[in-house]
């Protein structure tokens, strides 16, 4: 305002001064033409800016061509339940697939109950919604939750988790159940379920079933099959219902065959938008992984008989960002032998242009993959075609098996029967069958390729803890990996799908790359805040992929003039001619000071066995000087059924009988370590 006053002060004046004299000279029209102009200029002005002070124009707004269109997707599930007539929800917790895949064999169960269910991503929905699940009749809300990591929830339930530990709303009303999924072998097994199942209790909602509790260490899909088996009955009394007998098949898709379409509306592997990976934009994540290019790829063991590998990918350019102890999700494509075998024995045309849609049109879920599609993509990109399938599929695919017996046994394994249970152990799980020797050891099953590929789950991202640090290589991401390759008991060689696609991701002399789709994970697997406060590494064979992040971020540190503690590593191999990882690396970092104490059990060397867990009773005055007066941090990284706990017990020991503690207490003491972040685990089973 100010400013605009100013300028029409300065125009008055100036207007004055120059036309006085003529004025006086003679007798001129009152205003002259420039006077005119002059105030139609002012009048102008002065009106424009009441205009843009009363109201502001506003900014127009461009949608990014990289930007889906606003979604009109329904997040409130209460709205959905009561527009389609369903009555059951079904919840899902999900990292790997499992838990959504049993929350969508839940929903479809209801119908034979004579009730309508529907499957639900937490994620999608606004879940302070769950106190009016009251308002429809005989309702009931299932909770399929899967543990993450430490006892955490898998990504899609974060938001649901964190609302619950937020939330004071009463659920008085709202019927549930919990089937948790887990692993027994990890410290926090079946956290989240257990969390769910009490917390919801607690806010009034009504158990009508007891929790279930899976375990993949043992037979996860023999426990949700029991359980399963035991809880639809009880929902049959608990609302006064009948099961209708009907156990037949339903399809939940159907196909459309694209005979004349657009080749470039057709999906070739991408995961979210089309051609994602033709034209590539951040941010990169599960649904838009960035594709880097493989820079490295060599062998780590000089002889033996297994191939343990090492690679870059570089990821100049992406704005991609990580952390030494984060993981790297890469996207696998399954071997194109199996994938031609499979089109072979069922008969089909595998570059057949195809849909599959949902028959029920509310869904959110669309397409059980991206769809149009061919039948070759989606068998290479999109469906999990090597484990061993689950009895759901078994159960569904027996119909088109023409001989009785076969049908008989598909469907026997799919029940809680001891008989069948056994049958599914024997015949599926210990003889490791895929789908394909399944369908090469029935003759009379030939099932149609599109209800398989509907019943089949989606090949899902594999983890590998990044074995490099963003301070030293800010433009590369460095994995270490061991191949996966046996041979069942019915002869045949079974492949790892990830390590045999990573073996092969090769780098060529003619310029040409190979590439990766991946996305960074977040972990908790951090080295200490402070540089100064020691850490004990523990990582034998491929665990010490996320210690050689640490290893450089230390060294990095030191080269700052930081105070960098002792960094003492335990890592292991078999012999150390043969399998020493990252020899050389290791030793220059004993020589530069970074790594102050390298212990290797090389464990078949000699006649007894030697593990990472004796070198720690050999050094047991060290470690609780480090851990009880110097405040280290220690790191375990690597195998979780035998390793990591017989890590933990040697702890448990060294605090027994150097702090003068009980069993119960050092078993206290490492869990407040662990509490305060002073004792992590990055491990697998």
């Amino acid at each position: 305002m100010s400013g605009l006053a100013l300028c029409v002060t300065m125009a008055d004046v100036e207007a004055e001064s120059s036309t006085q004299p003529e004025a006086m000279e003679e007798e001129n029209p009152l205003f002259s033409n420039l006077d005119l102009f002059l105030f139609t200029l002012i009048a102008g002005l002065i009106i424009y800016w009441f205009m843009s002070r009363k109201k502001a124009e506003p900014i127009p707004e461009f949608k990014k061509l990289d930007q889906p269109a606003p979604s009109t997707q329904e997040t409130s599930f209460i709205e959905k339940m009561k527009k389609t007539g369903r009555n059951i929800v079904v919840f899902y917790g999900s990292q790997t697939g499992t838990g959504e895949e049993f929350a969508n064999r839940l929903s479809k169960d209801a119908q034979r109950y004579g009730m309508k269910g529907m499957a639900a991503d937490p994620e999608e929905y606004d879940m302070s919604e769950l106190s009016r699940l009251a308002e429809i009749g005989n309702s009931l809300a299932i909770f399929c939750m899967a543990t993450y990591g430490e006892g955490d929830p898998t990504d899609n339930a974060q938001d649901f988790y964190d609302w619950l530990q937020e939330t004071d709303g009463q659920l008085n009303g709202v019927n549930y159940t919990v089937f948790a999924l887990g692993n027994k072998t990890y410290e926090h097994y079946n956290a989240m379920g257990a969390y769910v199942d009490k917390r919801l209790e607690e806010l009034g909602a009504k158990r009508v079933f007891d929790l279930g509790m899976g375990d993949d260490d043992g037979n996860l899909e023999e426990d949700f099959v029991t359980w399963r088996e035991q809880f639809w009955p009880a929902m049959c009394e608990h609302f006064g219902v009948e099961a209708s007998g009907e156990d037949s098949s339903v399809r939940q898709y159907e196909l459309k065959e694209h005979n004349d379409i657009n080749m470039n509306k057709v999906y070739t592997g991408e995961l979210g938008r089309l051609k994602s990976f033709e034209t590539q934009k951040p941010p990169f994540d599960a649904k838009n992984p960035f594709l880097a290019p493989v820079t490295v790829n060599r062998k780590l063991n000089k002889a033996g008989d297994r191939h343990l590998m090492h690679l870059e990918v570089d990821i100049t350019g992406s704005k991609i960002r990580y952390e030494s102890g984060d993981h790297v999700a890469v996207y696998p494509t399954n071997d194109t032998v199996i994938v031609n075998r499979l089109g072979q024995i069922l008969g089909v045309d595998l570059d057949s242009v195809i849909s599959l849609n949902n028959l029920d049109e509310e869904s959110n879920k669309k397409h059980p993959f991206p769809c149009p599609t061919t039948y070759r993509t989606a068998l290479t990109h999109y469906l999990d075609i090597i484990h061993p399938p689950r009895t759901n599929v078994l159960y569904e695919l027996a119909q088109y098996a023409t001989d009785p017996k076969d049908q008989e046994n598909m469907r026997k394994m799919a029940s809680s029967a001891p008989e069948g249970k056994a049958l599914y152990q024997s015949f599926v799980l210990e003889d490791n069958r895929n789908i394909l020797a399944i369908l090469e050891d029935l003759p009379s099953l030939r099932p149609p390729i599109d209800h398989l590929c509907e019943l089949m789950p989606r090949l899902q991202a594999r983890y590998y803890s990044i074995a490099s640090s963003s301070k030293v290589h800010p433009n590369s991401i460095h994995i270490c990996a061991v191949l996966v390759e046996y041979t069942t008991k019915t002869g045949r060689l079974t492949k790892g799908v990830a390590t045999t696609w990573l073996k092969n991701k090769l780098v060529a002399d003619n310029g040409h790359k190979s590439t990766v789709p991946m996305y960074i994970r977040k972990s908790q697997f951090r080295l200490p805040f402070k540089a100064s406060n020691p850490v004990i590494m523990v990582g034998p064979g491929t665990g010490i992929a996320p210690f050689m992040g640490f290893i450089q971020e230390r060294g990095w540190l030191k080269e700052q003039g930081k105070e960098v503690g002792e960094t003492v590593l335990y890592c292991g191999c078999r012999h150390k001619e043969e399998d020493y990882l990252y020899q050389e690396e290791l030793e220059e970092a004993k020589k530069a000071g970074v790594i102050t104490k390298l212990n290797v059990a090389f464990s078949r060397d000699q006649e007894q066995k030697v593990y990472v867990q004796h070198l720690l009773r050999t050094n047991k005055e060290d470690l609780w000087r480090q851990i009880h007066t110097d405040n280290a941090h220690i790191y375990i990284c690597g195998d979780a059924r035998n390793m990591a706990r017989d890590v933990q017990t040697v702890f448990y020991e060294i605090a027994e009988e150097l702090g003068g503690m009980t069993r119960t207490q050092a078993t206290d003491y490492i869990k407040k370590l662990m509490t305060k972040g002073r004792y992590s685990q990055d491990v697998w089973s």
